[in-house]
């Protein structure tokens, strides 16, 4: 069964992002792209809520291209060229786009079960708090890779919320960056 993997950046007190929505106290370096990279490209499916996927969709097919186009920029502009994207989104649910399928909240679940019993490498959500929050709801995450970011928000979009059960988790591998940034690689204990 293919898993799906939430990598998701987060603030000491858990907050994705400020309750504005700001997320400019992330921090991102080569070193972060290049530790993530090593795990996106064995994957050959994304997912994203609405938000997270037009802001990704408005940069990463021609971020190669670009003047100045780095490694990450063009490593990462092939890889999400080449997957197949699902979305997760009531509002363009009937739209059509090449590799990329869009779910509507009433049938994500059922979807999302189906995906994970086809052939091939792994699902990754990338950021999209809501869409974690949807998928976490019936247990459809399978680990975590949370880049805690050496910043206290006080408030904002909490990371985990809406949760009616315990969800155990192993601590499969952490990774303290240079930055101060954390990341800590945790699994769903299933039984």
């Amino acid at each position: 069964m293919r898993k799906v993997i939430s990598f998701m950046h987060i603030s000491l007190d858990g907050f994705t992002a400020t309750t504005k929505n700001e997320m400019n106290w992330i921090h991102v370096d080569d070193e972060i792209f290049d530790y993530a990279g090593d795990r996106t490209n064995v994957a050959d499916t994304a997912v994203y809520g609405r938000v997270t996927w037009e802001m990704m969709d408005a940069y990463w097919p021609t971020a190669a291209d670009q003047p100045g186009a780095g490694k990450h920029e063009r490593e990462h502009s092939a890889w999400y060229k080449r997957v197949e994207k699902i979305v997760l989104s009531d509002t363009l649910k009937d739209a059509k786009k090449d590799k990329t399928r869009f779910f509507g909240s009433g049938d994500v679940v059922e979807n999302i079960k189906a995906l994970k019993q086809q052939p091939g490498g792994e699902i990754v959500l990338f950021g999209s708090p809501g869409a974690v929050h949807s998928l976490m709801e019936h247990q459809l995450i399978d680990e975590f890779w949370l880049f805690v970011n050496p910043i206290l928000l006080g408030d904002g979009n909490p990371m985990f919320k809406g949760i009616t059960e315990k969800v155990k988790l192993k601590l499969i591998t952490s990774k303290a960056f240079s930055s101060g940034v954390v990341c800590l690689h945790y699994e769903r204990i299933t039984n």
